[in-house]
This record gives structure tokens, C-alpha cells and sequence, in this order.
């Protein structure tokens, strides 16, 4: 049909080095199907654009030569076949404005779905046997011009009965829901495929007041609701994806509302014995009418109200009933009824992409896919510091290490990340100081997909990730496996100050943290400073004898206990209450998102004391504690009836004897792994066995070498003098040497390997030019008892003090003037140290 360009293509061209890495990179990603001789090469297309009228005109010469009409034609064929074949799957060639024939190249994907203003958000992706309803939910942000004060009980509220199904009528229900008998296997964005089931009842007319249930949205979490009165209604939590429990979190939405009309909701399906509830914390309410026409956004709603045990149980676990009434304010209102404020994975997204298109903010705040969840939602880790001048300023900066919901239900820990991420990239001079002197590795949602189902406490594969940051299994828990090894590398690179993961809590009021007691009598009680001096920054919210720094056993799998045994002193958990403050100026009222992200810039604000050059503040903090710990062991022996002097040896009392435990926290015990991945982990185990028994310990020096060499030639020596006739005699002689050496040459490596020897220490390496050397035989045959008493008798330490550093453990840890030599101090601990061995004596036989 061409012939001229069917002839030109069949000329012999060079391989474009360009052609070939696209043709490889869009075959890798499943764009291009063609084989690579199927279409034509670049240089070919290259070689007819250069003879176009735009290529001649622009030229070095500047002059047009006479062009036939088959060379635009052949262009424009070339370039029109290659956008439209269909072998190539590819839509990264564009051209230019007006249709103008000028190939060139889309910008790359972003591979790693990393935030960016030119395209929309991500979608949230969720389990394939979800149902999502396409409407986008959103709310504004307002605080309360007048406190919310707890809710006052009367003693004369109501506590209705479970009535069931059997006597009231279903107007909601989810069907299909998934439970601890099935597991995760794959999910898409918008859920399940199919056209949307109607859960709800059809109104009979506009008389009709039955409410209008829906949760189908995201973080939304309702499974039933039955009608039980006119204008009563008993609700039913769907449970955790995937599992039989958790039941806390709600949010769904109501229409069809009347205006001063009293309703009663009860939840029938609560698990937890005690709840703040119970102490005057009321729910939420969002009118979307109130919203658009006054811009006042969620508020606590609620009279009434009572906490109690429900008088049925599904025979395994007893259920617990929250009920209360509650006013609507408009007629034929959309309202929304949450047990906190939500903060759903799309409000993250656009809060990061708000900060990704400042032109200031993005300077030093740097995003990055950490990892993808189970779902395949991406968990953004954010990098904030200032820009270093030098390589030797950028190395001396310390980390700081922090992350929130882990638990999907505690939307709280979401407002105050959000509060502190506001404050830390603002131009606040403290803000800049702290960027100057940290990198601030942030992780901001570690459960995306537990957000966007409306689960309370669980990921997609039915555990508590806070139960599992020991896990092995990469595939089943990668939000967490790739945190606990980012936060592995970062300790290779530099110091980690601080770590703190923020939670929320549903049975105490108030802010407070959970540490680790350090067993360092250097660092006595170092690790309650940041804690002391955070309630003295915010003491009317921040309860510092609510902390508790005893770590049990069953909180071994934690992020703070695993983050503080990997050698992070300042490991803490951060809780903050659903409820309020019974503290000072907020005494008896409710937190607000506005108190919450307050907290961020407080906790920036005590980062700055804590590391202030000027220890004034840390040492009167240390003096505190000290004399509140005197207390605390005066009155536990008081209430144990013993009486004790405590002078010069109290310090020496076990903290963790002391402090009652953390039960009181709002954790769940591990439930182990899926009966689906129990599998896996023992194959994992047996793999590594396997590998452990196949791998054999190598010879570590040529000296052992050498030894190994010796003994298996006079083994085969000894067995052919044993075969050889007429050599009894001779042999004889020379039994007691063999035995003698075989003895010694059993085991080459028994002086590394056991401590039936004498352990020679290395000598100093200023020693060299004193006539010791590591080699000499003197040094080796000094025994570590009298080196170190060698070592006691220089001039200048006595004997308790080390020549490198002091002992003094009441004093806070000093600055480091020189940060290069710490940076890797880490590393330099778990190097094995050198050892020196004697000299064997090899026997020879004539």
C-alpha cells in the first residue's frame, strides 16, 4: 500500500538504546504486547522526521531544500501508526498543541503513588464483599463557642430491654458481612461489583417517620437497626472485618428526622464491662442542615444516657447496652451520629496534598510510599527537616519517630497528628529550630484499611497490628513490618531520641502516656522527664499520674515495648481520651478537635525543653520524680503493713514492683495469628531450621585453616602406616604424641567456642609503641583478672572510673560535641570485639 515506506523501514537500522529500555519498561508493566521486530525503530521514525519543512527551517543552515510529498506522508502514516496500533498498549507519546506532528513523551507514572496536584486523589480500595454507596460524605471543622460539659446522670434513667426481632420490625440491615470463619482475599476500589441493594425500608407516604439508616460510606460502622417504638430504635455494631469482636466505633447516618421529637437509640452489642459513658461522655451529632445554613459542624448531643449490662448474651461473652435520647433540630434532616470525631483515610489525602502544593511547605516536608496495606491502600511516610548545609550538619541530626492509627477506631489520635503536622511545618520560629536540629520521620495512618471498612480496633487480616510488630510475616501485617524496619535503618543512620505512637482511650479521661522503666541505673527515671514536663506544659489536660512505664508481658508485641528493646529510651504510647479533661480550667468538659491538635503543638513545645542545651529543667524534673518515687514507696508499704528505712537503699527497689499494671489501658491480649497463616509461619520456621542445619560455621582464620589442613593429612599418614606391614614398632613410639596432639586437634576452634580457657582481652593500641603488641605472647598470656588490675593502676583513674567516660548517673545524659563519632554507635555495639589467641604448638614426627 506504501511502498516507498515499506522499502525505507526494511533498510538496516541501528538499535535505538532508548527504544530498547522503553520497549523492556512498558513490557514489564503489561502496556506493550507486540513483539520487539514487530514494530517499527525509532531511528527509522527519527530519520523521516528530520527531513520535515519544521526540522529543515530551524537547521544550521537555514535554507529549505525541495521536499516530495511521500516524506510529510510517510511521516504522518509512521506517526498516526503508532497511536493507533494495536500492538502497542501505550499512551506515552503526545503531541504538541493544534495536532502538530512533534512525538514526545508522557511524564512518567508515579509507580508509588506518591501525592501530586495534577491528578486526583486515590481512591480507597476495600474488601470485594463490601457494598459502598457512591456518595461522597464530608464535614466541616468547628469548635464549640461555649465548653461541652459531661453529662450529669439523675439516677432515674431509663434502661430499656433487648427486644429483638421477634417484637420490633428491621428497617437496616447489611447482609454478607464478613466474620472470623472467613479472610481477606482481595478487593477493588467501590467494593463489591453489582448494582447497590436498598438495606433500608421504603417510606409509605410523607407520614411516614421511620428513620433512615445508612453506613456504607467510609469509617462508617452500623449492621442493623430495628424499630422497636415509634420512636425508639436498637442498634446492632457490625463487629471488626473478619473477626467476632471489637465492637466501640460507630457512625452512620439518619434521614427522615422530626423536629422536636425525643428518639431513643440503644446499642445492643458492646463488649467492654466499663466505658466512659458511664461517666458522662455524651455522642456526637452532625446536622447537615446546621451545616450549610449556620456552618456549625459536630457537637455532643445526647440525655439520658446509661451504660449497663444487657440481659442477653450469645453464650460466649457477655453484651453491654449504651442507650440515650436525643433531639433532632430541623425536619426532613440528613444528621450523622458518631462515637468521635471521624478522620477517614480521605481526609488525610487532602490534608497531605494541601501540604505537597505549598510551594514553602513541600521544601522540607518530602512524601513517600511507605508500603501498601493488605487492601492495597498506600501508608504514607512523611520526612520533615530542614535542608542541611553540610554533610556533617545533616549527620548530626537526631530522629524523632512518630505514627497514629493503629487502631482504626481511636480518630482521635488522627486530630492531634493533624495538630502537629500544622504546627511543625508552619514558620514558627520553634518550628524552624526543631527542623534545624531533627528529622521527623511521621507516619500518619499505619491502618488505612481499618479506617475505611469502619472497623474499631483490627487490619484486614482480622489482628490487632499493636499486638504484632514482632511478626515475621511481611505479606500478612506489611503495614507494620515495613515501619519497624524503616525505623531499623534510621537507627543505623543516626540516634533516635524519641518514638511515640498516638492512640485514643474509651475508660479514662484525660491525656496520658505509657513508657518503659529503663533497667540503666545511668538513665534512672530519664525516661518519665518528657512525660513530667508535658503535663507541666498543658496541666489542665495532660494527667501525669495517670502514665505508667511497667511493661507486661502480654504488651511484648506492642510498638512501644518493641521500638524501646531495639534501643529507643523514649518510647511511649500516647493516650487520648473520647471523652474530656477532669483537670483545672476544663474540669468535667470534653475534649473538641481544637484541644486535640492543640496537643501536637504541645508536644513540639516539650520536645524544645526537653532538648534544651540548659539542663535546668531537666534536672529539677529529675529531682521530682525522685521525690514523688519516695512516695509512691512509702505509701505501697504503708498499705502492705510493713515499715522499712529506705535511706541510701531505695533507689535500688524494682520500679516495675511498684506501679500497678497498665490493665487499666485500653488494649486487647493478642488472639495469635489466622488459622489460615499458622501454616505459613511454621514453614517459615522450618525454612529457617533447615537453612541453620545446612550452613556450615566457617573457619574464621588462616591459623585454624592450617590446623584443619594438619590434622586431616596425618589422618590419612596414621592410616596408611596402620595398613603398611613392618611399621608396629615404629608407630608404637609415637602413640602417646598422637594422642596428645589428636586431643589438642579435636576441636581447632574450642578456644572460641567454649570458656574452659582463660579469655585473653585485646590491649590498647597505644600499647604498639610501648613494646606491647596484640600479638606479643605477653599480652596474650596476661589473664583479664590482672589486666584489669593493671589497668586500675595507671596514673590519673582510680580504680572504680573508665579513662573514656564517667559513671555518674545522676546527671542527664551531656550533649555530644562531636556527632560524627556517635553516629554509628549503634552498629559499633553489636560488632563483635577482637580476640586474641595463644599459640598452638603443631607436633612433627620424624
Amino acid at each position: 500500500m506504501f511502498p516507498a515506506l515499506e522499502t525505507d523501514l526494511k533498510q538496516e537500522t541501528h538499535p535505538d538504546p532508548y527504544e530498547d529500555f522503553m520497549h523492556h519498561h512498558l513490557q514489564y508493566y503489561g502496556y506493550f504486547k507486540a513483539q520487539k521486530d514487530s514494530l517499527p525503530n525509532s531511528t527509522t521514525h527519527q530519520r523521516v522526521w528530520k527531513n520535515s519543512p519544521r526540522y529543515l527551517l530551524n537547521g544550521s543552515s537555514g535554507e529549505r531544500d525541495d521536499l516530495l510529498p511521500e516524506c510529510l506522508q510517510k511521516e504522518k502514516f509512521l506517526y498516526s501508526f503508532r497511536l493507533t496500533s494495536p500492538l502497542l498498549r501505550s499512551r506515552q507519546l503526545l503531541c504538541d498543541e493544534l495536532d502538530e506532528v512533534n512525538p514526545h513523551l508522557r511524564e512518567p507514572r508515579e509507580l508509588f503513588s506518591n501525592l501530586s496536584s495534577r491528578g486526583p486523589l486515590q481512591a480507597p480500595r476495600w474488601p470485594v464483599e463490601c457494598e459502598v454507596i457512591k456518595e461522597n460524605i464530608h464535614h466541616i471543622e468547628w469548635v464549640p463557642p461555649q465548653p461541652e460539659y459531661f453529662y450529669q446522670p439523675t439516677g432515674n434513667e431509663r434502661v430499656p430491654e433487648v427486644v429483638g426481632e421477634e417484637k420490633g420490625t428491621v428497617v437496616y440491615q447489611l447482609d454478607s458481612v464478613p466474620t472470623e470463619d472467613t479472610y481477606f482475599t482481595s478487593s477493588r476500589v467501590g467494593g463489591r461489583q453489582g448494582s447497590i441493594k436498598e438495606p433500608a425500608v421504603t417510606l409509605q407516604g410523607p407520614h411516614d417517620s421511620t428513620l433512615l439508616f445508612e453506613s456504607r460510606f467510609e469509617s462508617g460502622n452500623l449492621q442493623k437497626a430495628v424499630r422497636v417504638g415509634t420512636y425508639e430504635y436498637e442498634l446492632t455494631l457490625r463487629t471488626d472485618l473478619y473477626t467476632n469482636k471489637h465492637t466501640q466505633w460507630f457512625y452512620f447516618r439518619v434521614q427522615n428526622t422530626r423536629k422536636d421529637v425525643t428518639y431513643r437509640f440503644t446499642i445492643v452489642n458492646l463488649l467492654k464491662p466499663k466505658s466512659l459513658y458511664a461517666l458522662g461522655m455524651k455522642p456526637l451529632m452532625y446536622s447537615q442542615s446546621d451545616a450549610t445554613t449556620y456552618s456549625i459542624g459536630w457537637k455532643r448531643e445526647g440525655s439520658e444516657i446509661k451504660y449497663y449490662k444487657s440481659n442477653v448474651d450469645d453464650g460466649q461473652q457477655p453484651f453491654y447496652c449504651l442507650t440515650w435520647t436525643i433531639q433532632f433540630p430541623h425536619d426532613q434532616d440528613t444528621c450523622f451520629l458518631a462515637h468521635f470525631y471521624p478522620y477517614t483515610y480521605t481526609d488525610l489525602q487532602c490534608h497531605l496534598l494541601a501540604i505537597a502544593n505549598n510551594p514553602v511547605q513541600s521544601q522540607f516536608c518530602k512524601f513517600r510510599a511507605l508500603c501498601r496495606s493488605l487492601a492495597g491502600n498506600t501508608v504514607y511516610l512523611l520526612t520533615i527537616t530542614n535542608p542541611s548545609k553540610t554533610p556533617q550538619e545533616a549527620a548530626a541530626k537526631r530522629a524523632v519517630v512518630l505514627s497514629a492509627r493503629v487502631h482504626p477506631g481511636e480518630s482521635n489520635s488522627s486530630w492531634i497528628m493533624k495538630g502537629f503536622l500544622d504546627f511543625i511545618l508552619s514558620d514558627s520560629p520553634d518550628a524552624q529550630i526543631l527542623r534545624d536540629i531533627f528529622v521527623f520521620k511521621v507516619v500518619p495512618m499505619l491502618n488505612p484499611d481499618g479506617v475505611i471498612v469502619g472497623n474499631y480496633r483490627c487490619s484486614l487480616a482480622g489482628r490487632d497490628l499493636n499486638r504484632h510488630y514482632k511478626t515475621i510475616l511481611k505479606d500478612s501485617f506489611p503495614c507494620i513490618w515495613y515501619t519497624k524496619n524503616m525505623i531499623k535503618r534510621l537507627m543505623e543512620e543516626r540516634e533516635v531520641l524519641l518514638y511515640c505512637d498516638f492512640h485514643g482511650h474509651s475508660r479514662k479521661n484525660n491525656i496520658f502516656l505509657y513508657g518503659c522503666n529503663n533497667k540503666d541505673r545511668r538513665h534512672w527515671l530519664h525516661e518519665r522527664v518528657f512525660p513530667l514536663m508535658l503535663s507541666k506544659n498543658i496541666p489542665d489536660k495532660f494527667s501525669f499520674h495517670s502514665c505508667n512505664f511497667k511493661v507486661q508481658k502480654c504488651k511484648e508485641g506492642t510498638g512501644r515495648v518493641v521500638m524501646w528493646r531495639m534501643g529507643i529510651q523514649n518510647s511511649y504510647t500516647m493516650e487520648s481520651t473520647f471523652g474530656g479533661s477532669t483537670l483545672g480550667s476544663k474540669r468535667d468538659t470534653h475534649f473538641t478537635t481544637e484541644d486535640l491538635k492543640s496537643l501536637g503543638y504541645h508536644i513540639c513545645d516539650t520536645l524544645l525543653d526537653f532538648c534544651d542545651p540548659d539542663q535546668t529543667k531537666f534536672l529539677q524534673c529529675l529531682k521530682e520524680l525522685k521525690e514523688l518515687l519516695h512516695q509512691e514507696i512509702y505509701k505501697k508499704f504503708n498499705e502492705l503493713g510493713q515499715v522499712m528505712n529506705l535511706e541510701g537503699s531505695w533507689s535500688d527497689i524494682p520500679l516495675s514492683d511498684i506501679e500497678s499494671s497498665t490493665s487499666g489501658s485500653d488494649s486487647s491480649l493478642s488472639d495469635g495469628l489466622p488459622v489460615h497463616l499458622l501454616n505459613l509461619v511454621d514453614e517459615l520456621n522450618q525454612k529457617k531450621k533447615t537453612l541453620k542445619k545446612k550452613k556450615k560455621k566457617p573457619l574464621q582464620t588462616r591459623k585454624q585453616r592450617n590446623e584443619q589442613y594438619q590434622k586431616n593429612h596425618l589422618m590419612r599418614e596414621l592410616t596408611l602406616i596402620e595398613d603398611s606391614p613392618g611399621t608396629t614398632a615404629g608407630f608404637a613410639s609415637t602413640l602417646p604424641k598422637q594422642s596428645t596432639f589428636l586431643k589438642h586437634m579435636e576441636n581447632p576452634t574450642a578456644s572460641t567456642t567454649r570458656n574452659d580457657r582463660p579469655r585473653f582481652t585485646e590491649t590498647p593500641l597505644s600499647g604498639r609503641n610501648k613494646g606491647t603488641s596484640l600479638d606479643s605472647p605477653v599480652a596474650s598470656l596476661i589473664p583479664p583478672k590482672n589486666k584489669e588490675t593493671m589497668q586500675n593502676k595507671k596514673p590519673g583513674f582510680p580504680p572504680s572510673c573508665s579513662p573514656k567516660k564517667s559513671t555518674n548517673s545522676s546527671l542527664p545524659p551531656a550533649p555530644q560535641p562531636d556527632w560524627l563519632k556517635s553516629k554509628y554507635s549503634a552498629t559499633r555495639r553489636g560488632r563483635p570485639s577482637m580476640t586474641t589467641y595463644p599459640s598452638l604448638h603443631i607436633y612433627t614426627y620424624p
